[in-house]
């Protein structure tokens, strides 16, 4: 699609759609062609206040990180159009199951040869990625009527509509309730399912959705405060790491493991040394 394109089917299907300045040139094209084009992963964005972030990426995976952020009101803002830095490299396995539009979607393969950012649409949902933090009720439409915009346009069934974690092992995206923080979990088969019923009908010709503000959340659990610092998947990996290429960015949690690794074996090899001398 070109940017005027994707608008337009956005719109045709009753999605909120905001243009962020400079959208419609912004990409990693210099770093190869995108398409063919073959299907759309869908994310979340692992953080709040995520907009800039999914622009502008960071020092070590620069942005566009996805060709639109879906924000808890149900309200997309267009980002990138072109190449974007969202879904990195996916499993032969599970790409063929998404071009050939295969109704089961196979657990990824270890091995990661497709470069998925150049075949394919990407959307960062705004949540925290805890497993608690929930999609409310428009943002889930929202999001259903943005890959059925998308598969419409192409002539594409449901089963051209990926989560991330169906595309590769080091990812868990999307996750979380939906609904209500006691809702049922994001599914994916479910997610198709949804995206299959607005195909069935014309653009639009289901009620759209009605975007409200999400209330103030005031009563925080300290738990849940330290999920959200902890769990987010957004430092830069350490430049030694030998996964650096495939995930760039780890959780402030693995660092902690990390270090504490290390300080464990540095401890044994010091009693080792004493152990040697007496």
């Amino acid at each position: 699609m070109t940017a005027d394109q994707f608008v337009k089917a956005l719109k045709a299907e009753g999605v909120k759609v905001a243009e962020r300045a400079g959208w419609r040139t912004h990409n990693r094209n210099h770093k190869g062609a995108w398409g063919n084009v073959n299907g759309v992963v869908i994310h979340h964005t692992a953080g709040t206040n995520s907009l800039a972030l999914c622009a502008n990426g960071t020092a070590s995976l620069p942005g566009p990180l996805c060709h639109t952020h879906l924000a808890k009101s149900g309200t997309a803002t267009m980002v990138g159009h072109g190449r974007a830095n969202h879904a990195g490299t996916f499993a032969a396995n599970a790409f063929n199951a998404m071009l050939n539009e295969s109704a089961k979607h196979p657990r990824p393969d270890a091995a990661e040869p497709i470069d998925a950012n150049a075949r394919t649409y990407g959307i960062e949902i705004e949540n925290l990625g805890n497993g608690k933090d929930f999609y409310p009720q428009a943002q889930y439409d929202a999001a259903v009527r943005w890959a059925a915009a998308v598969c419409r346009f192409h002539g594409w069934s449901e089963h051209s509509v990926i989560g991330h974690a169906e595309g590769t092992r080091r990812k868990i995206d999307p996750k979380g309730p939906v609904g209500k923080a006691s809702g049922p979990m994001w599914d994916m088969d479910k997610f198709r399912a949804d995206v299959a019923k607005v195909l069935a009908g014309k653009p639009g010709s289901t009620p759209a959705p009605t975007p409200t503000p999400p209330k103030e959340n005031t009563d925080v659990s300290k738990r849940e405060i330290s999920d959200a610092v902890w769990e987010q998947d957004v430092i830069v990996a350490p430049d030694k790491s030998p996964t650096k290429a495939t995930n760039p960015t780890w959780k402030a949690a693995s660092f902690l493991r990390e270090i504490y690794d290390m300080v464990r074996e540095i401890r044994d090899a010091v009693r080792d040394l004493r152990d040697a001398q007496r």
